[in-house]
């Protein structure tokens, strides 16, 4: 078993736990042990499906004896009425399991959603919408997942695995008088293995420093179009360059215009709204 798949089963225990307290009261008083039944899990609203597997898994981690089938995949578009995955068996199971797979599966559905309207609003431009670590406390895989069936890509998954010097690295350093050049020697020098040096800049003239400095990667943070414009003209194939801070749908594509190679946005995960499934009982 990979460590991934127990992370998530430890994931959906920590939900269930969270739902279930003493136990489902009203279904055990209404609802005799045997009673069998069919539900459809269901789009209310149209968008980009993530997470159905792991609305399958809690079915299986409430009641292994349940059937959930899987009718459409991660990553592709639902419409209102859509059936999205069939669960059979006890009913009081099913219902244990009801609310816990569905915050699941609207949560990352929504994320998976929100990338795509940004991946759609840049189409045709040679660019690629990256998530942050601005997630979920212990659902960052899920939601990282999400982001990926919605079109984007993975910015780090955790601090381990990549450097970026942001501008709070930048302040500590530079009060012990240390320069750009010489703070992005000592990450090479001090990092563990070869990674790509990032360097967070707020001016055109900070990004032109970092970049003859030996940074890989400069992130141009809340700047105006005109400045990414010109800190692209100025060090375009020196580095590779990312564009973060302030990003919305409206401005995503001129954004982009700009000519940057990574646009980050923290909105992906934390401000995604959820999109609205429900299960649909037929006794």
């Amino acid at each position: 078993m990979s460590s991934n798949k127990l992370q998530i089963e430890e994931i959906i225990d920590r939900a269930l736990a969270e739902d279930l307290g003493k136990g489902d009261v009203t279904s055990a008083a209404l609802i005799t042990g045997d009673r069998q039944g069919t539900g459809f899990i269901v789009a209310k609203k149209e968008g980009i499906l993530a997470g159905i597997n792991i609305a399958k898994q809690v079915f299986h981690q409430v009641d292994p004896e349940l059937k959930a089938e899987v009718l459409l995949e991660d990553g592709m578009r639902v419409k209102p009425g859509t059936k999205l995955a069939k669960v059979s068996g006890s009913i009081a199971s099913i219902l244990k399991a009801e609310r816990v797979a569905l915050n699941f599966l609207q949560r990352l559905s929504g994320i998976a959603s929100e990338t795509n309207r940004y991946v759609e609003a840049v189409k045709g431009l040679p660019v690629r919408i990256m998530d942050t670590r601005k997630t979920t406390p212990g659902l960052r895989s899920l939601e990282k997942h999400a982001v990926k069936a919605g079109g984007g890509d993975n910015h780090r998954m955790s601090l381990g695995d990549g450097i970026l010097i942001k501008d709070n690295h930048l302040a500590a350093l530079r009060s012990q008088g240390l320069n750009i050049k010489e703070i992005i020697a000592r990450a090479r020098h001090n990092a563990p293995q070869r990674f790509p040096v990032e360097v967070e800049v707020g001016t055109v003239s900070e990004a032109l420093e970092a970049v003859e400095a030996g940074a890989d990667i400069v992130m141009l943070d809340n700047m105006s179009l005109q400045d990414m414009g010109k800190a692209v003209k100025s060090i375009r194939g020196r580095a590779l360059i990312e564009a973060s801070g302030g990003i919305t749908l409206d401005n995503v594509r001129a954004v982009a215009e700009t000519g940057v190679d990574l646009i980050s946005i923290g909105a992906l995960t934390h401000s995604a709204r959820a999109l609205d499934i429900s299960l649909e009982l037929e006794a």
